[in-house]
């Protein structure tokens, strides 16, 4: 007699027979309604959310003024296309934005639909205002699964026989501290680093080739290693003498997920041109380029955007997001969070010799789990069990990492304290089970 299927397993199981295997399934979850941190599923069981949606509901799972606001601009009008006709939400939004990330001076911004859109602009336009084509970027970069975004994604398993790939593309070791460190010292780690980057006009590309650097100030998909504060100024540095565009890419790092709007300001560095999207429009697919006015304009008529750019709906979501945001002052929210789980995190590893690091900046936190506490071995297998282990006591947690061997979290910053714990307890005693 066959065993009648949950209505879970009725929904993954249409999804296998109708969506191609290519799309990503992180887990087995479901979902039928979300609210704050809690996701219900198609049997009604409340899951804790440790994933966010990747990082996009900062704000929690449909704010109710962000729920209003796109339930009044959808009476109003779907779409027009900014193109043929300007509309209140999508300049609004822009001078918005321009005033809560200045970029240095006079601040212009562009919206598109995704990040990876947005990357592909941002190059574009740096492409545009500096008369060159290279673009250097690092290891473990994620930018998006487009042409160009995917050429900048460090990971070969995100494009398998994929190419050819973007041409003037060049990639350079992103400054891991915890897996290259060897003993040194950050100061001296940093160094070294830089001169690495020095010896790039040597053996790579010559600078006056290059249009833009483009790093995550935090990697996302890369793991949440955190670019040491020193170096980011020494690049910067860097493009200034030799007349290369300074891209940061802040699509999973921002909208209070450090603890700031933006991981730059808190490094002390300013972009010349920086890419935004995830917990921009709470769930609506909203996605900026952002950048100084002068660099902004020297792209070409219609040379940037397209017919989606900046949907009314999703403007007016993202407007009412960014309202409430700072009514609940989520930057002070992404701060405790961020404590909360860095002090279990730490509490976990001081027990467990497999937590190799503990690591992030805010609530953009991530422990990494390791063979012998050597950094050069990843351990995906305790990882993939604890997520597996969590996902049965309906805990939704994901894993980051080019080997997939670290936990990152990435919950609504309005999750409560009891909550918040509920989940770490969960993660501390399912590890503790592994371990026996």
């Amino acid at each position: 007699m066959t065993e009648e299927l949950t209505k879970s397993q009725e929904l993954i199981a249409r999804r296998k027979s109708a969506i191609p295997n290519g799309v990503g399934m992180f887990n087995h979850a479901t979902a039928v309604k979300a609210e704050g941190a809690i996701i219900t599923d198609a049997d009604g069981r409340e899951l804790i959310d440790f994933a966010g949606g990747i990082g996009v509901v900062n704000a929690g799972h449909c704010p109710p003024p962000v729920v209003k606001a796109i339930q009044e601009q959808a009476a109003k009008f779907l779409h027009v296309s900014f193109n043929v006709a300007s509309y209140e939400p999508y300049i609004a939004l822009c001078e918005k934005l321009n005033a809560l990330l200045p970029h240095g001076g006079p601040t212009k911004t562009l919206l598109v639909s995704t990040g990876a859109e947005a990357v592909e602009n941002a190059v574009k336009i740096a492409r545009q205002a500096t008369g060159r084509q290279g673009v250097l970027c690092f290891t473990d970069a994620f930018h998006g699964r487009t042409l160009m975004a995917m050429t900048l994604t460090s990971k070969v398993g995100y494009k398998p026989n994929s190419g050819p790939f973007a041409p003037e593309v060049y990639r350079t070791q992103f400054p891991n501290f915890y897996r290259y460190g060897a003993g040194r010292s950050e100061a001296a780690f940093v160094k070294d680093e830089l001169h690495r980057l020095h010896e790039l006009s040597h053996n790579t590309v010559a600078p006056e080739n290059l249009a833009a650097v483009i790093v995550e100030p935090v990697q996302g998909e890369g793991g949440f290693n955190v670019i040491p504060k020193e170096y980011l100024q020494g690049l910067r540095k860097w493009c200034d003498e030799n007349g290369i565009l300074l891209i940061l890419d802040e699509i999973q790092s921002g909208f209070g997920r450090t603890g700031a709007w933006s991981a730059f300001e808190q490094l002390g560095v300013q972009p010349d041109i920086s890419t935004w999207a995830k917990s921009l429009g709470s769930g609506l697919p909203i996605a900026a380029v952002v950048g100084r006015a002068e660099v902004m304009d020297a792209a070409g008529p219609s040379s940037i955007g397209g017919t989606y750019i900046g949907s009314p709906i999703s403007c007016a979501a993202a407007l009412a997001t960014l309202k409430y945001m700072e009514e609940i002052d989520i930057n002070a929210k992404g701060r405790h969070v961020g404590e909360v789980i860095r002090k279990r995190f730490e509490k976990m590893q001081a027990k467990h010799k497999c937590i190799g690091d503990v690591r992030g900046l805010g609530a953009m936190m991530a422990m990494e789990f390791v063979h012998d506490g050597d950094p050069q071995k990843p351990d995906a297998d305790t990882c993939g069990k604890l997520m597996a282990a969590c996902a049965k006591r309906n805990l939704i947690v994901i894993n980051a990492g080019t080997e997939k061997n670290i936990i990152r979290v990435l919950c609504p910053l309005v999750i409560s304290d009891e909550l918040l714990n509920k989940g770490l307890d969960i993660m501390e005693e399912e590890l503790d089970k592994i371990f026996g």
